[in-house]
């Protein structure tokens, strides 16, 4: 009997400890996530966001950790996890070589958008042909009062061998009836594709001209001809997978001061000066960014905006962050610190180039297979509170998404259950409805591309098969086509 006693307050000890450290550790979580949800919901659980010292100078830029051992290979991340790696990748993949050229045009292979090696022509490391902005094929052309010249913004596509490589045995196994359209393939880990903006150098004011990366081109001309050109960096899209992330990692980068951002509180953008995408003034609405189906041009020329800085989405008239799934301000106070982090310590080039955010999906604890299943069965493009979206919920490259910045036609309609992201175009559906799937490959766009541009001629029928198979040019317009509607219907099942 006396036995008791002592045993009941063993088991005492034994329950305090066990409470003492469930909620110690529930305290770190909390300090790493910020709350239960997986992100910061105050200013006060944001941690500093630095640079390393590790990544310059510049020519000696390691490429990031991303597989086992990476701090992504853990149940818990920080918002500043994904910022540190996005402006790692950009400057591992501009660092200078020794040729002169940066990493990404000597090591990576440039394709088409349905990933075709690119022909080089002139000679020239670098050809561009594609002007076409996602979403409605807009064009975007720089304001001809900035240097007393105009001229045409465009792309180019840079992808690795790993993430090519996927894209050409998953491609074929689908073609061959190996493998259904709907599956749960991922990229792997490493894959890399990159999306670049360039422009005539002429377009830029000569002051500003020093300050751009710039490169000779063979460029295209409106006639079909390719000229050499010195064509000018304008902004770039980095997008890789990193452990327990197959939905990529979508960062992107721009230069300065190529178009104002618009200012909520007095529902107007400004500038004073001629910048390089808006003539100076004041403007009010988004005319600017708007560009109709079917139209030549945009509504407003030459008034191109950027809607909302980093891409953290805002409230009009009040200023005040919008509640979505990512907690403000701590995401857009990371970026704007780990950009001034960088800036002080570069000393090429693209200290003139900045970091405009991130997006990527909470996968915080959940396991490689419920990953997959998130992606193909959850509205991932939703930047309500608690939906899976996190960082930049509204990002965009002024460069190449000016005119898909929202979907709305009045400012006053935007609000948090319509901003837009990377993932609001990239879905894991396959745009060709003659089969019809789901999967995490198609939120690469290159992947859905280059899947339907070898789709055997057998597996056409009706009308497609005629068009698509009477030549290049013509299947390359159906695959636009068929985006394009894709794109469409997603946009009206949101609204």
């Amino acid at each position: 009997m006396k036995r008791k006693p002592i045993i009941i307050i063993v088991l005492a000890v034994f329950v305090i400890a066990a409470i003492s450290l469930f909620f110690l550790n529930k305290e770190k979580i909390m300090k790493k996530v910020g709350s239960s949800s997986g992100y910061a919901t105050t200013a006060k659980a944001a941690q500093s966001c630095e640079c390393e010292t590790s990544w310059f100078p510049h020519e000696q830029t390691p490429a990031p950790a991303e597989g086992d051992g990476s701090p992504f290979d853990s149940e818990s991340t920080t918002n500043c996890d994904f910022h540190q790696w996005s402006w790692q990748k950009f400057l591992w993949v501009t660092k200078p070589l020794a040729s002169g050229n940066p990493f990404f045009l000597d090591s990576l292979d440039l394709v088409t958008p349905q990933m075709e090696p690119v022909v080089p022509q002139l000679g020239m490391k670098l050809t561009l042909s594609s002007i076409n902005q996602a979403g409605f094929s807009a064009v975007l052309r720089s304001n001809p009062k900035y240097n007393n010249a105009t001229d045409t913004v465009y792309y180019s596509i840079h992808v690795n061998a790993l993430l090519k490589d996927k894209a050409v045995t998953m491609a074929s196994l689908i073609n061959s009836g190996k493998l259904p359209v709907s599956n749960l393939e991922t990229f792997p880990v490493g894959a890399l594709e990159l999306k670049v903006s360039w422009i005539n150098i002429d377009a830029i004011a000569k002051a500003q001209q020093q300050n751009y990366f710039t490169t000779k081109a063979a460029v295209q001309n409106s006639k079909g001809q390719y000229v050499e050109k010195t064509v000018a960096l304008l902004g770039m899209h980095v997008v890789g997978v990193v452990k327990n992330h197959p939905e990529f990692i979508w960062a992107t980068f721009e230069h300065k001061d190529m178009a104002p951002v618009y200012d909520k509180k007095t529902n107007s953008v400004t500038s004073a000066n001629e910048m390089l995408f808006y003539e100076k003034g004041t403007t009010t609405g988004i005319k600017g960014i708007k560009w109709l189906r079917n139209a030549t041009s945009p509504v407003v020329t030459n008034k191109a905006f950027i809607l909302y800085e980093y891409g953290v989405p805002k409230n009009l008239n009040t200023g005040d962050f919008m509640a979505t799934s990512q907690a403000e301000p701590a995401n857009f106070n990371n970026i704007e610190e780990i950009n001034k982090c960088v800036a002080s310590n570069l000393k090429d080039v693209f200290r003139n180039y900045f970091y405009n955010g991130s997006v990527w999906l909470n996968f915080d604890g959940v396991s490689s297979e419920d990953q997959k299943k998130a992606i193909v069965t959850r509205d991932i493009a939703s930047a309500l509170p608690d939906s899976l979206a996190r960082g930049s919920v509204n990002l965009a490259n002024i460069t190449m998404e000016t005119y898909t910045q929202t979907f709305q036609n009045d400012i006053h309609d935007i609000n948090n259950s319509n901003v837009v992201s990377c993932f609001y175009c990239h879905q894991s559906s396959n745009f060709d409805k003659s089969r019809p799937g789901k999967s995490p490959l198609f939120l690469s766009h290159l992947f859905g591309d280059y899947l339907l541009f070898t789709k055997p001629a057998t597996a056409l029928t009706g009308k497609n098969a005629n068009d698509l198979n009477s030549s290049r040019a013509k299947r390359i317009k159906e695959i636009e086509a068929l985006k394009t509607q894709q794109l469409i219907d997603f946009i009206n099942a949101k609204k």
